[in-house]
C-alpha cells in the first residue's frame, strides 16, 4: 500500500512522494531527486514483469495474412523495358496486438512484363489494410506477393516507411525475385 504526501524535493520544488512498504521515495516532478536505489528497484520490477511472459505470439505474427484481399486488376502492357513507380503516402493499418493505428507511406516499383497494375483497383486493395490488424513488415511482404501474383513483373520492389510510434519508426523493403536462401 502506498501513502502519498507533499514535501519539497532537493531542488526546493514541491513534489508528491510515495512511501511504499520498501521505503522508496519517488519524486513525480523531477528525476534528479530519485534515489539510485529507488531507480534500481523500479527498473528491476518493470523488467521482471516484462520478461515474465511473451507479449507477442505466433498468432500476432500471422495476423492479417489470412485476410481475403480484393483482387488487383491489370491491363495489357504495350511497351517493354521501363519502370513504373506508384506511391501511396497515406497507408494506414492497425497493430494486431494493441489495436492502435499505424500510418505510413508505401512505394511500389516494378518493371512490367505482359501486364500493368490498374491503379483504381490497387487503391482499393491498399485501402483494405485500413482496419486490418497486421504487422508493418507483413504489409510490405503481402503487397509484394499480391503484386507479383497480379502482373508477374520482371522485378518488383515494395518499400514501406512507417511513422514513429513509441519513438521508433520502421522502414521495410521487399524485393522480387526473392533472394535464394
Amino acid at each position: 500500500m502506498s501513502v502519498y504526501r507533499t514535501q519539497k524535493c532537493r531542488l526546493g520544488r514541491r513534489k508528491n512522494t510515495r512511501k511504499s512498504v520498501a521505503v522508496i521515495h519517488f519524486c513525480f516532478v523531477c528525476a534528479i531527486c530519485l534515489h539510485p536505489l529507488a531507480v534500481t528497484a523500479l527498473c528491476a520490477s518493470y523488467n521482471a514483469l516484462m520478461a515474465s511472459e511473451p507479449r507477442y505470439t505466433d498468432v500476432h505474427a500471422r495476423a492479417g495474412l489470412d485476410h481475403a484481399f480484393p483482387a488487383i486488376e491489370t491491363w495489357q502492357n504495350q511497351f517493354p523495358g521501363y519502370e513504373i513507380r506508384i506511391d501511396d503516402p497515406e497507408l494506414t493499418s492497425v497493430c494486431p496486438k494493441t489495436g492502435l493505428p499505424d500510418f505510413g507511406s508505401l512505394t511500389i516499383r516494378y518493371m512490367p512484363r505482359d501486364r500493368c497494375l490498374e491503379l483504381k483497383s490497387l487503391k482499393e486493395y491498399l485501402f483494405s489494410y485500413r482496419n486490418l490488424g497486421i504487422f508493418q513488415e507483413n504489409i510490405v511482404n503481402q503487397v509484394l506477393e499480391d503484386v507479383v501474383k497480379a502482373c508477374n513483373p520482371v522485378w518488383a520492389v515494395v518499400h514501406g516507411e512507417f511513422r514513429p510510434r513509441g519513438g521508433i519508426s520502421t522502414t521495410v523493403e521487399a524485393r522480387w525475385p526473392r533472394p535464394a536462401e
